[in-house]
């Protein structure tokens, strides 16, 4: 018999598994992957927690009236309540992981709110990062770390600041200097870990160190309720009892039934934990639970490569490039933040682009000037000339929209790309007045196919403000909670910015903790 059991071992669930550990519960992680972390460790590692006192010491100015009326604005069809809780346990959230954990973090100077001009939006930014760790902070356990989604060489770690630079090693003095930092760490002794690879090695450190067991190839089948309230869960045929279960098994991203069903799209394109199938989403159903928000997603333009799917960050931002739909006509300011570009993407849409952009800029992982790979063939189209690429991509308005394009002096008037902060963040500095524009002119030039990519499913179970499940008519599922991916997220149709995914999936998980460590001690249920 267990006080409480969480199923899922990304941020949220170690975080709730820490809190209720560190008020003295006995918690069991179930985990259904062969390795910990989920999405989390794939992820950058940032967390979007407004306030945070790593931000306080970094002298960054905020303030909570500013951060409500940011979230009001963008996410005001979320209840209130749940953006308070956000909002006001945040902080504490953070504080206790750096007080329970090895994790550090530091602020991402200069990445902005993804609407920094919206009221209460930050253009220098609220997001913080995980600072590199020594691997083996988590000892035997490394091997059981789940991989990064894009693996880097040998002996290096790449934060969130190292990536925007790396992508300017060949424009730009502190490019190259990101560059050489980087060469020289193979000659560290010692493996570290960095972004969502650090942020799941340091909880689960915190976990070892709390005594929290972590069990892996653990499949919960279903809930098990006794008089109305979960009691415990099912892993095939075992039943473990526990007084609380806490949901944090990730969403449904990889479902091509739940994905068809709910957002007609398949799971091909996610770069999601492979394990993240709906089960927590749907064991909850079965129990009663609400849900909201199942036809969204984390969004992103991503580029189907054979290797498997890659979600486009800077690229779209960098001058010289232009997304079309299928007419070959611009639909979006190319810069916007990620959700945003797929929820303006039609059938059919391309990244086109020329070779000064090549010889400039890396693209999807790859080097610039090398030639891309042939195997990427059917997925990156190249031509000597614009007709030619249009042809060959049938995008019948392809040279009339890059001939209006290119008329662009470093302005946009069509979509206003580079007008915003977040925009130019991802930008070439070197070109100016707009660091986002530039002609396309060289040739041959190159037209990438572009996916609805996600980094994961955001609907689910409906929670309240201490991340209790909820039913339709809005009571509460005694001894059932859920944070994360698992629950419709606090952002609802929106995205803060950089690591407000992890930031709210870490604070609901933490005030799951929280409520269950108070009625534990007042002898009560909830």
């Amino acid at each position: 018999m267990y006080d409480v059991i969480v199923v899922g071992s990304g941020a949220a669930g170690m975080t709730a598994a820490l809190c209720t550990a560190q008020h003295g519960l006995r918690t069991l992680v179930v985990e259904k992957a062969a390795h910990f972390g989920g999405s989390t460790a794939r992820s950058g590692g940032g967390v979007w927690v407004p306030n945070n006192p790593v931000l306080a010491a970094a002298g960054v100015q905020d303030t909570p009236e500013d951060a409500a009326t940011y979230l009001a604005h963008i996410a005001g069809d979320v209840p209130a309540e749940l953006r308070e809780a956000f909002l006001d346990a945040g902080p504490a959230m953070l504080a206790f992981v750096c007080a329970r954990t090895p994790l550090r973090f530091r602020w991402v100077r200069g990445y902005p709110d993804y609407y920094p001009e919206a009221p209460g939006g930050r253009p220098h930014g609220r997001s913080v990062e995980p600072v590199p760790m020594k691997a083996d902070v988590l000892g035997d356990e490394l091997q059981h770390l789940e991989p990064p989604y894009v693996p880097t060489p040998a002996g290096i770690v790449i934060t969130q600041v190292d990536y925007r630079w790396l992508t300017l090693a060949a424009r730009h003095p502190r490019g190259v200097l990101t560059a050489a930092k980087l060469f020289a760490q193979r000659f560290r002794p010692g493996r570290r870990l960095a972004m969502g690879q650090a942020l799941a090695a340091g909880l689960r450190a915190g976990l070892t160190a709390s005594g929290v067991e972590v069990r892996l190839n653990t499949a919960v089948t279903d809930l098990h309720v006794e008089n109305g309230r979960v009691a415990g869960v099912r892993v095939g045929e075992e039943l473990l009892r526990a007084r609380d279960v806490v949901l944090a098994s990730g969403g449904f991203e990889h479902n091509e039934r739940l994905r068809k069903q709910h957002q007609d799209v398949g799971a091909e394109w996610t770069v999601g934990a492979r394990a993240n199938t709906g089960d927590g989403i749907e064991a909850g159903v079965r129990a009663g639970a609400a849900v909201g928000l199942l036809d969204d997603a984390w969004w992103g333009p991503t580029v189907p490569l054979p290797r498997g799917p890659f979600f486009l960050l800077a690229e779209r931002a960098l001058p010289g490039c232009v997304l079309v739909d299928g007419s070959g006509r611009r639909f979006v300011n190319e810069a916007a933040p990620y959700i945003d570009v797929v929820k303006a993407m039609t059938e059919r849409t391309w990244l086109v682009f020329d070779q000064t952009y090549r010889n400039r800029y890396p693209f999807a992982g790859f080097p610039p000037r090398r030639p891309l790979p042939r195997r990427w063939n059917e997925v990156v189209l190249s031509a000597p000339t614009l007709d030619e690429l249009a042809a060959k991509a049938d995008l019948p308005g392809l040279v009339e929209t890059v001939a209006r394009f290119n008329t662009f002096a470093g302005a946009d008037p069509d979509f206003h790309r580079g007008d915003s902060a977040y925009d130019r963040y991802y930008g070439d500095p070197r070109v100016r007045p707009n660091p986002c524009l530039a002609p396309l002119l060289k040739p041959p030039f190159h037209a990438a196919r572009i996916v609805p990519g996600d980094l994961g499913t955001k609907g689910g179970l409906r929670t309240d403000r201490a991340a209790r499940v909820l039913r339709e008519n809005g009571s509460v599922i005694d001894g059932l909670y859920a944070a994360g991916n698992v629950s419709a997220f606090v952002m609802g149709r929106t995205y803060a910015g950089a690591g407000a995914t992890l930031g709210p999936a870490m604070t609901f998980g933490y005030l799951a903790g929280l409520d269950i460590s108070s009625h534990h001690h007042r002898g009560g249920t909830s």
